[in-house]
C-alpha cells in the first residue's frame, strides 16, 4: 500500500477507498481532498560559461604562481640559428668559427637524424672528435657559468683547447674552475690535465690513507703531489720512489704538504744507504714496507695490464692455500686463461708491480682488516686481500711480513699474517709465504658523487 500524505483527517467511509487500490486516482483525490502531486520539472541544458566564476583568491605566501612551459633556449650562437643543413654541415667541414662556437652544430644535426658516421662522411670529423667537442663546450659553459675570468678563458679558444676542457668532464664545477687554472698557470698538455683531473677525482676517496690530512683537497697541486707521494710507498724500486717524491715536491703548494713530502724523501733516503729510522720517527706507519693500495671503481677496466689470482678464505687455513692453483697461463691465439686445476673464487686486479712480480701468488681474504699486524690497520673495519708469494717460503727481514697458519693466538686453524722479526724470536725459518701487497676496497660513501649544483 503506497504511503499518502492527507491534508484532512480521512473519515472512515473513505477507507475501504483507500484499500481497493494502491495508486489513487484524480478523481478519487478530489473525492478525499488531497493534494495533487507535483509533476516533475524538467532540466534545461547547463552549460559551464554560464557557471558563476569563483572570485580569484591570491596565492599563498612562498608559492609561485604555476607558469606555462617554456622551451630552453637554443644552445646555438645567434649566427648559427637561421642557418639550413646544408649551411652547419659546411661550417663543420671547414672548421668555421671557434671550435666552441660549431660544437654545438653536431647535437643539432643528431636531432635532425644525422649519426656520427654519416657526419663524419661529410664533414671529416671522427666520432671520437664529435664527443670531444661536444663535452669539452659543455665544460666550458660551465666554466662561463662560475664566473671565470673572460680573459683566461680565451687561452681555451685554440685548437687543443677542447682537448684539455674535455679532460675536465669528471670533476664538479668548482673543481673545474680550479684545474682550469692550473693548466693555463703550468701550460699543461692534455696527458699532464688528465693525471690532474684524476688525481682531483681520486684524492677524497684515499680518506685516511696514510699522510692525507697533510695535503689540502682544495688545491689541485697537492691533490697531483698526493698522487706521486702514494705511488712513491707502493713501488718497489728506490729510484723509481725517489723519481715519484721529487714530482710530488714540484707539484705541492701548500707548506704542510711540502713538509710531509721532505719527510718521506729524508726516510727514503735512510733507506737506501742502509741506515735505520731516526729514535723519534720510530713507529709502526713508518716501518710498514708492504704496499697498501685502496682499490678505485673503474681501476680495473681502465688499467692496461691486469693480474689474475686465486683467492682463499683466511678460514680454510693451510689446506687453502696448499690446495689453491698457481699463476694462470695464456694458451693459444685468443690467450685463453688456463688453470692447472679448477679454482671456484677468483680476482682480478691491476698490474700492480708487487703482485706481477709474485711468482706464485694468492689472495688470501680477511674479513677484518684489523688482524693485520700493524698500527695503522686499526681503524680498518673492512675485509682486506692480502697477495702472498708462495715461492718466497724463507723468513729473511725482520721488518718484512708472512702468511702464517696453525693455532697462534687464538686464530685456531685460520691464516694470520706475522712480522719477520716476531717469528725469528720462535725460530721459525719458513713461512706459508711473503706479504707483497694489501688491497683495501673501494670506498662508495666516499666516492665524489656530483651534486646537483655541481651540474652546470
Amino acid at each position: 500500500m503506497a504511503l499518502l500524505s492527507v491534508a484532512t483527517p480521512l473519515e472512515a467511509k473513505h477507507l475501504p477507498l483507500l484499500v481497493a487500490t494502491s495508486c489513487p486516482s484524480l478523481i478519487l483525490r478530489r473525492r478525499l481532498s488531497l493534494p495533487k502531486p507535483a509533476s516533475p520539472r524538467r532540466c534545461g541544458r547547463i552549460y559551464a560559461s554560464k557557471l558563476p566564476t569563483p572570485p580569484p583568491y591570491p596565492p599563498p605566501p612562498g608559492e609561485q604562481v604555476y607558469q606555462p612551459f617554456r622551451p630552453p633556449p637554443s644552445p646555438l650562437p645567434a649566427k648559427y640559428r637561421s642557418l639550413g643543413t646544408a649551411e652547419r654541415l659546411e661550417i663543420l667541414r671547414d672548421r668555421l668559427g671557434l671550435w666552441h662556437e660549431y660544437a654545438p652544430l653536431i647535437s643539432t644535426l643528431g636531432h635532425d637524424g644525422f649519426t656520427p658516421p654519416s657526419i663524419e662522411e661529410v664533414t671529416g670529423i671522427s666520432g671520437v672528435d664529435q664527443n670531444c667537442l661536444i663535452v669539452a663546450a659543455q665544460v666550458r659553459d660551465s666554466l662561463v657559468s662560475s664566473s671565470f675570468d673572460p680573459e683566461l678563458l680565451a687561452f681555451f679558444d685554440a685548437g687543443g683547447g677542447a682537448d684539455l676542457l674535455y679532460e675536465l668532464r669528471l670533476l664538479n664545477a668548482a673543481q673545474r674552475a680550479a684545474a682550469a687554472y692550473r693548466i693555463i698557470e703550468h701550460r699543461l698538455d692534455p696527458k699532464a690535465a688528465q693525471e690532474l683531473a684524476r688525481a682531483m677525482k681520486d684524492f677524497p676517496r684515499r680518506r685516511g690513507d696514510v699522510g692525507w690530512d697533510r695535503f689540502s683537497a682544495a688545491s689541485p697541486g697537492d691533490c697531483l703531489a698526493y698522487t706521486h707521494f702514494r705511488l712513491s710507498r707502493e713501488t718497489m724500486s728506490p729510484a723509481e720512489r725517489m723519481a715519484s717524491l721529487d714530482r710530488a715536491v714540484e707539484a705541492a703548494e701548500t707548506e704542510e704538504a711540502r713538509k710531509r713530502i721532505e719527510e718521506e724523501i729524508e726516510r727514503a733516503s735512510r733507506q737506501g744507504e742502509g741506515g735505520g729510522v731516526a729514535a723519534g720517527e720510530e713507529t709502526e706507519e713508518l716501518r710498514v714496507t708492504v704496499p697498501v693500495v685502496r682499490l678505485r671503481y673503474g681501476e680495473v677496466a681502465a688499467a692496461s695490464t691486469v693480474v689474475l689470482l686465486p683467492v682463499c678464505r683466511a678460514e680454510e687455513g693451510e689446506e687453502g692455500i696448499a690446495a689453491a692453483p698457481g699463476r694462470c697461463r695464456a694458451e693459444g691465439e685468443l690467450g685463453v686463461m688456463a688453470a692447472e686445476r679448477g679454482w671456484a673464487r677468483w680476482v682480478v686486479l691491476p698490474g700492480w708491480e708487487p703482485a706481477l712480480a709474485a711468482g706464485n701468488g694468492v689472495a688470501v681474504e680477511f674479513v677484518d682488516g684489523r688482524v693485520l699486524p700493524w698500527r695503522g690497520s686499526g681503524g680498518w673495519e673492512e675485509a682486506v686481500l692480502v697477495v702472498v708469494d708462495r715461492g718466497r717460503r724463507e723468513v729473511r727481514a725482520e721488518d718484512g711480513y708472512y702468511l702464517v697458519g696453525g693455532e697462534e693466538e687464538g686464530r685456531g686453524k685460520g691464516l694470520g699474517v706475522e712480522r719477520g722479526g716476531k717469528l725469528m724470536v720462535k725460530g721459525a725459518k719458513e713461512a706459508l709465504g711473503t706479504v707483497v701487497l694489501v688491497v683495501r676496497p673501494p670506498r662508495e660513501e666516499e666516492d665524489d658523487m656530483l651534486s646537483d649544483e655541481d651540474w652546470n
